[in-house]
């Protein structure tokens, strides 16, 4: 317990100390902490809204006018058989018009315009996936039916688009934080061999009077330790001020689509930017006196 005090006592001495450094430290801990918040947050709303758009995907085959029963009834029973395939369910065409005019209906338009004309919409098909990403060999065997389905809309590129959105923006955010994180153990690595040379005098003497490596070092460890603190303790009760503020714009700009922002993001992003300035500040420190030292 000795021990653990003087090393605590010492720190809090040399972060008063080392105050101005410790400070610049301490910002551009909270800057990048706060980047990597946000990048958490953004990567964990684009898997989220991706996942619900993969989750209501499905393949509509639109159907030539004029075909028998019978015929719709073997295609929709051989498209069944497939095995990426879950169910496939049958409209024609007038469930097909009564469903856009009640659609119609909905958002309040006139819909009687659409009454006494000839019916232009086709029966379809619709297949729903057991896996969304397996679309494309569900497409090519419906488009190849070319004398039963006259159009089957490409959905898969839309969906490898998203996932290589995701997947670019995760790549760059990394490159990103590397190089903030970069910059934040450098300038813990300055502001601890700062502390360490203002008092080279003092550590001298100590060795001197028969001190341990410990009792040298860890003050110092622990002065970057803090500053990670700081710069985590900061930056989660920024991220709870403005949490309201960034759930509303979001809300507003996915609409309907779910972002995940739910209880177990937030325990991530706690544990994420905790980790990640005791890391960066315990590492830096531990760098700067074990070169200083050595």
């Amino acid at each position: 317990m000795h021990f653990v005090r003087f090393s605590v006592r010492q720190s809090l001495q040399g972060l008063w100390r080392n105050r101005v450094m410790n400070i610049a430290a301490t910002v551009t801990m909270i800057l990048m902490l706060l980047m990597l918040a946000a990048l958490v947050i953004l990567i964990s709303g684009v898997q989220s809204g991706l996942s619900y758009v993969e989750s209501r995907v499905e393949v509509r085959a639109e159907l030539h006018d004029g075909l028998l029963e019978d015929r719709i009834a073997e295609l929709q029973a051989r498209v069944e058989a497939l095995d990426e395939v879950a169910f496939v369910t049958y409209t024609s065409k007038d469930e097909a018009l009564a469903t856009f005019i009640a659609d119609r209906e909905a958002e309040g338009q006139d819909t009687s315009v659409y009454t006494g004309l000839n019916n232009p919409l086709p029966a379809y098909l619709t297949v729903e996936l057991r896996n969304p990403r397996e679309s494309q060999a569900v497409t090519d065997m419906l488009r190849a039916e070319t004398g039963l389905v006259r159009f089957v809309p490409d959905q898969q590129s839309g969906i490898d688009k998203l996932v290589s959105l995701t997947s670019q923006l995760r790549n760059l955010g990394v490159v990103v934080l590397g190089f903030a994180g970069l910059t934040v153990l450098l300038i813990v690595i300055n502001s601890i061999r700062m502390a360490l040379m203002a008092r080279s005098q003092e550590i001298e003497i100590m060795r001197l009077v028969g001190a341990s490596d410990r009792y040298v070092r860890w003050p110092f460890i622990l002065e970057g330790v803090f500053i990670g603190l700081a710069g985590a303790f900061i930056t989660l009760l920024l991220l709870l001020v403005a949490s309201p503020p960034i759930s509303d714009l979001a809300s507003d700009i996915a609409g309907s689509v779910p972002l995940g922002f739910d209880q177990s993001l937030t325990l991530q992003i706690m544990g994420i930017v905790i980790g990640a300035g005791l890391g960066l500040g315990g590492v830096g420190a531990w760098i700067s006196v074990r070169t200083y030292l050595r």
